[in-house]
Formats: structure tokens, C-alpha cells, sequence
């Protein structure tokens, strides 16, 4: 599947241009034009506008909303064909995790009480783990055991970890980043886990709610064929309007999930839980069934860990879920140009992803999601185009009430969507256009990443907190000096 890793930027991009040409082709055949000049009225009494009542002709619409109803339909239908099916699979080589062959064999057998031992990656963290460490702790169910796992520090996040009283781990030669640092570790810690030691991976710039662990050894507990569990994340506070786009959008993503009841798109680097079977059986499937080094359990040449190891899961038929309960804040990008470093490492990342682990069945739902992500790049530039050229080009602004009250429901629905957000989330939704901005910033960062893998640019991503360390440090030195020369200027106090 070599060749579909790098050619999976062109099949996405040619299907998407194509269901954008036949939709353009079937409005266009449709005579839709304008009939006679606007209507001029009187808005509030005071305004005075133009427009036009007419609207797209009733079959147009018709075909319209029966599109989006059979490509939703058909799309929830494979997806939920393919995940009843993994969940009966009783292939043990194909679908090792599947629901059906776990239960079977572990019917009658007491892997004793649920244990959770917790790994913090971390690189250079001094500054974050004195605040990620203490909400760890205070879980209303604490777990058993930390261990930081200290990858190539130059810093003091060793002596800090052991400060607060946590294992450190230190990774040896490690070039492989954060996929080699846990792969290192776990080596080290899984060999002894039972089936209910559960391994729990969580950055170290993340801030666990207070239930999170209570919740996930709960589902863990009720459901032996639960093989992993991922937190929902939200965003902290500050930054900007930059940091509320990024709240905005998270609080979005979770609501999404909730409504789906859990039913994971991706086990979130953030805070995620796995139990040794899943992890074993992943390291035991690596150049075989699924991509990858035999014996790893992170694939190292995957540019997002989290998403590649959720695409191992499903693939081998393994059940995970994010719960509404277990959720997490996490930490934002602070500038648009580290937002963009971010989002087009994890666009990249999935398109190589599903590109590395071909058009299966189990993963259907990822290539229709790209696709979907393909088309709303198209339809929202085109939209924002069209709205440009019409202002250059028209001297009289004219309203159609048609369009007008479709823009009122699309705005509803991104308020209502981010209502759990606060009122800031509110106004911002409400105002509509700034958000239409940061959609296009996305967009943008998505054609590129579709760019740089057809035309096989390097990806090189150092470590993720190295811009956001580097720009403290500089900032700190600023401080200094100012206050070194305020100091000079400063009359002697005796």
C-alpha cells in the first residue's frame, strides 16, 4: 500500500472536484437567473433596500435535500454494517480484538481487581508538570502508578518528577519522538500487566477532570471487550480570540461525540486508556495485518501517534469509546503561525494514515470523513469567493430573503453548537464571519497537507513544545533586560 500512501492526496482531491463539478453542473442546468429587476422597499422605515424574493426552482431544492439525506444515510448504514460486523467477527488472525473472540476467551476468568498505571511523555516539561501532576493525583479514584517518561531532556523535568514524587523513566538514544519514547517504555512496563493492568498515556500539558480514571475502570470494568478509552478535550483559557476559535471548536468536537454516545473517532493523545491486550496484540500485528515495525506498538512513522494506534484498534476489531464523563482540558496554540504547524502535521498525518492502511471496510468511515473534509474546503472557499465578487462587482447591495433565511439557521445551529462554550463561545458563533476565517485557516492547512504528500515533501516535526519553550525563554530574557535597564534608570532609594 505504498503507492496509496502517497497517492491518497489525488484520490481525494479528484473525487471531491468531481462531486463539486456534477453538483455545479446540475444547478447550472436549471434556469435559476434572476427575472426582471429588484423590488425597492422600506426596512424599519428608515431603510431603504433592494430585493429579490426568488429562489432556486423547487426541484433543485428537492434534489438538493435528497442528496445530503442518502449520502448521510449511506454513510451512517456502511459505517454501522462494518462496526456490527467486527463486533461478530470470529477471524482471530483478521479481527484478533473483535468484541466476539474476547469475551469468548475470557469467559470465566478472574484477571484480578483493575489497576492504572499512568505514563506522562514528556520533553522538556519542567514548567508543566508541577500543574499536570496534582490534578493526576487527586483523581476521586488515583492511579496505582506514575511514570514520566523522560525523552531526551535538557532541562530539570527528571529531578521535577521525582520531586512530586512520580517514577522517571529516561529513554535511551531516542530519534523517534514521542512514538519511540513510549514504545521504549513500554517494553519496559507491559510485560507484567495482566489483562485488567491498564496502561494509561497522557501528555504532560494536559489537566485530567477530577472522575475521568473512576469512569474509564468503570467501563473498563462493566465491559471486558472494551480495549481502549479516550478523553474529551477542551480547550484552556486565554490566548485570545485565537484560543477561543480553538475552544470553540473542541467544545464543538466533543458535543459531536457525546451525540454519537461515545463512539470514538480518535483516541486523543491527550489522555487515553488501553488495556495490555489491546497493546500487546497491536505489537503482535505490526508488518502483518496492519503497517508498521513487528514489536512496536507505536508506529514511529506515523506523524499522529493517536490516530494511527485508533486505526491499529479498528482494524483488528477492538471497541473503544470516549465517555461524556472522562474529560480533560488541554493546552491551545498561542500563535496562528504554531496553530498551523499543529493542524497540518495532524492533516497530514491522517491522510498518510489511511493511505498507509488502505480502502478496508473497518475504515470507511475515515476515508468519507477525509472526502467530507475535501468537499467543505471547496464548498466554503467558493462560497467566500462568490460573496467577494459580488460586492466588487455590484453598486447596489440587494438582499434575497431565500438565502438570507438560510444563513439565519446555519447561524443558530453554530451558536446552539458551542452553547456549552460560555458566552463568549455565543457572540463569536453569532457574528459568524470570524469563524468562517478560521475555517478557511483550516481549510487552507488541509489543501496543504494534501500538496505535501503528492508531491512526497518531507515532514519534519521536532518535538511539540520546543517553539512554545523557545518563545518563553526569549520572552523571559525580554523581561530581563527591560527590568535590568528600568533598574539602571531608577533613581538610588538611598
Amino acid at each position: 500500500m505504498k503507492w496509496l500512501s502517497r497517492a491518497v492526496g489525488i484520490l481525494i482531491a479528484m473525487a471531491v472536484i468531481g462531486a463539486a463539478t456534477l453538483l455545479i453542473f446540475a444547478v447550472s442546468s436549471q434556469n435559476t437567473l434572476i427575472q426582471g429587476p429588484p423590488t425597492e422597499g422600506v426596512f424599519l422605515g428608515i431603510w431603504h433596500v433592494f430585493y429579490v424574493t426568488e429562489a432556486p426552482s423547487v426541484p433543485v431544492m428537492l434534489a438538493a435535500v435528497a442528496i445530503a439525506i442518502l449520502v448521510v444515510a449511506l454513510v451512517a448504514l456502511l459505517d454501522r454494517r462494518a462496526a456490527n460486523k467486527y463486533r461478530r467477527s470470529s477471524n482471530p488472525r483478521a479481527t484478533p480484538l473483535a468484541p466476539k473472540i474476547v469475551m469468548a476467551a475470557t469467559r470465566g476468568v478472574f484477571a484480578g481487581p483493575i489497576t492504572v498505571t499512568v505514563l506522562i511523555p514528556a520533553h522538556n516539561e519542567e514548567e508543566m508538570l508541577p500543574r499536570t501532576v496534582p490534578p493526576l493525583l487527586a483523581q476521586s479514584c488515583p492511579p496505582d502508578r506514575v511514570i514520566v517518561v523522560a525523552d531526551n531532556c535538557t532541562d530539570k523535568t527528571p529531578e521535577i518528577a521525582r520531586s512530586l514524587g512520580l517514577e522517571v523513566f529516561a529513554t535511551v538514544g531516542n530519534s523517534e519522538k514521542k512514538g519511540g519514547a513510549l514504545n521504549q517504555a513500554l517494553k519496559v512496563f507491559l510485560p507484567p500487566n495482566g489483562d485488567n493492568d491498564i496502561i494509561m498515556v497522557m501528555d504532560a500539558d494536559t489537566i485530567l477532570d477530577s472522575g475521568f480514571i473512576r469512569e474509564a475502570v468503570s467501563r473498563f470494568a462493566n465491559d471486558r471487550a472494551v480495549m481502549a478509552i479516550g478523553g474529551l478535550f477542551y480547550g484552556e483559557e486565554g490566548h485570545g480570540i485565537l484560543g477561543q476559535f480553538q475552544r470553540s471548536e473542541f467544545v464543538r468536537y466533543a458535543r459531536e461525540l457525546k451525540r454519537r454516545r461515545g463512539r470514538v473517532f480518535v483516541l486523543t493523545g491527550t489522555a487515553s486508556m488501553f488495556r495490555p491486550r489491546a497493546l500487546r496484540t497491536i505489537a503482535e500485528s505490526r508488518g502483518d495485518t496492519i503497517p508498521g515495525r513487528p514489536g512496536d506498538i507505536y508506529d514511529t512513522a506515523a506523524l499522529t501517534e493517536d490516530n494511527e494506534i485508533t486505526l491499529a484498534i479498528k482494524s483488528l476489531g477492538g471497541l473503544m469509546m470516549s465517555p461524556a464523563k472522562c474529560t480533560v482540558v488541554t493546552e491551545l496554540m498561542p500563535s496562528w503561525r504554531m496553530l498551523w504547524r499543529q493542524r497540518l502535521r495532524w492533516q497530514r498525518g491522517a491522510l498518510e494514515n489511511i493511505g498507509s492502511y488502505g480502502m478496508s471496510f473497518p475504515l470507511f468511515r475515515y476515508w468519507a470523513q477525509q472526502l467530507g473534509i475535501g468537499y467543505s474546503v471547496i464548498a466554503l472557499s467558493s462560497f467566500m469567493l462568490l460573496m467577494a465578487l459580488t460586492v466588487l462587482a455590484t453598486d447596489v447591495w440587494i438582499w434575497y430573503p431565500f438565502w438570507l433565511s438560510l444563513g439565519a439557521i446555519f447561524i443558530v445551529e453554530r451558536v446552539i453548537s458551542v452553547w456549552r462554550g460560555g458566552w463568549k463561545a455565543r457572540i463569536l458563533a453569532a457574528t459568524l464571519f470570524p469563524e468562517l476565517v478560521f475555517d478557511l485557516f483550516l481549510d487552507a492547512a488541509y489543501v496543504k497537507g494534501i500538496f505535501d504528500i503528492t508531491f512526497g515533501r518531507r515532514a519534519n516535526w521536532g518535538h511539540a513544545h520546543d517553539e512554545i519553550h523557545a518563545a518563553d525563554h526569549r520572552h523571559a530574557r525580554d523581561e530581563h533586560r527591560h527590568a535590568h535597564a528600568r533598574g539602571r534608570r531608577r533613581p538610588n532609594d538611598d
